[in-house]
């Protein structure tokens, strides 16, 4: 195990906590996290298998939560790239600061609609790479598709939205939206999950 992956590694009693976090914010805000329990490693090796890691510089995740998808995307990725991680829930961002001190995690309290501009003042250009696990079909339709649009403005003309969610609901919104759009499933999940890979 290296530096970076003993950073990120999660031990017992931090996935007790992570676990209790999640669960006690799901009953405050179900309709935002749409799960009782994190991503399981299925569904995040399978919503991940499309990423070049070599190539992946500016990654950004919408929804982080307790950050079950943040530490495989940091162990994963390159030494010199960053992950721009957008969470509106303050508790989640307060518990991740202390729970991933990695220096390659920029942390943002705030709204993926507001992704562009969320780069720029880091002075990064574009997303080689969206992830995202928020809740799109609890969305009104108006938030819904200003972030889809944010996402599609906001990468990189090779880049690629990936996101997971548990009603098909938004496939009519991405197909409009993205130039392509590959659909997969991940039944080893509570529940089973939904996954589309977009490109602008």
């Amino acid at each position: 195990m290296n530096v970076e992956e003993r950073k990120t590694a999660a031990t017992p009693s931090s996935q007790r906590q992570q676990l209790s976090l999640f669960a006690r914010n799901f009953f405050k805000h179900p309709k935002m996290l749409g799960s009782i329990i994190p991503s399981s490693p299925f569904l995040i090796r399978r919503l991940l298998e499309p990423v070049d890691w070599e190539r992946a510089r500016v990654i950004v995740e919408y929804g982080p939560g307790v950050g079950t998808i943040s530490r495989e995307i940091l162990r994963r990725m390159h030494p010199e790239a960053i992950l721009v991680a957008i969470e509106t829930n303050e508790e989640f961002v307060d518990y991740l600061r202390t729970a991933l001190p990695d220096p390659r995690l920029q942390l943002v309290a705030g709204s993926a609609e507001d992704v562009a501009a969320i780069l720029a003042e880091r002075e990064l250009s574009a997303a080689d790479y969206v992830v995202a696990g928020i809740p799109f079909s609890t969305m009104p339709d108006g938030l819904r598709n200003g972030v889809l649009n944010a996402t599609r403005d906001a990468l990189a003309a090779h880049g690629e939205l990936l996101i997971y969610q548990f009603s098909p609901k938004v496939l009519p919104d991405l197909e409009r939206t993205y130039q392509r759009v590959r659909r997969g499933f991940e039944p080893l999940n509570i529940p089973p999950a939904q996954v589309y890979f977009c490109q602008p």
